[in-house]
């Protein structure tokens, strides 16, 4: 139970550091007020990107013993990016548990560590958009396209963020 108050101390301090003080490129706030561990994220394309001009919503579930174990990071609004799962699950180093990856793709500095915080995560998540890393994607097609295809990509991109748009 004390490492939950202590997760729920540092979430409610992170939070009401977001409200004060807004970070550019990203809001931030609770799905449902009784539940520190479920934020609503909605993140803007990043200018210069493709992604430039949309609003994506996310959600960020903490666990019980967070900051020592990372949060999961899911897109609810339509996302088509090679490092982005195609039920919408962010897959970036940071969001990896901490420690060696077993699959040699990371080095452990990559990965979590408790000194993250949600503007941190937030920053990976947009410098993402910025760049996608194609070399371990978690959407292959999206990957594949983006490779081979970078019109094509483009252009379901853009129907992506007009989509975005619409839902606001």
């Amino acid at each position: 139970m004390q490492g939950m108050d202590q997760a729920s101390l540092l979430l409610r301090k992170q939070l009401k550091e977001l409200t004060k003080r807004p970070v550019d490129g990203f809001s931030a706030g609770l799905v449902d007020d009784s539940n520190l561990f479920e934020w609503q994220i909605t993140i803007m394309g990043p200018p210069d990107t493709l992604y430039e001009g949309g609003f994506f919503n996310a959600t960020l579930s903490f666990p019980s013993d967070y900051p020592q174990s990372p949060p999961t990071c899911r897109f609810t609004s339509e996302m088509w990016h090679p490092n982005v799962y195609a039920d919408g699950r962010v897959c970036i180093s940071i969001l990896h548990n901490p420690g060696d990856d077993p699959h040699g793709y990371e080095k452990a500095a990559e990965r979590w560590s408790p000194v993250h915080t949600v503007e941190t995560i937030m920053i990976s998540i947009i410098s993402m958009l910025s760049s996608p890393n194609d070399e371990s994607p978690a959407n292959i097609d999206a990957a594949k396209q983006w490779r081979e295809d970078r019109e094509g990509f483009k252009r379901k991109v853009a129907r992506v963020v007009r989509k975005s748009q619409e839902m606001l």
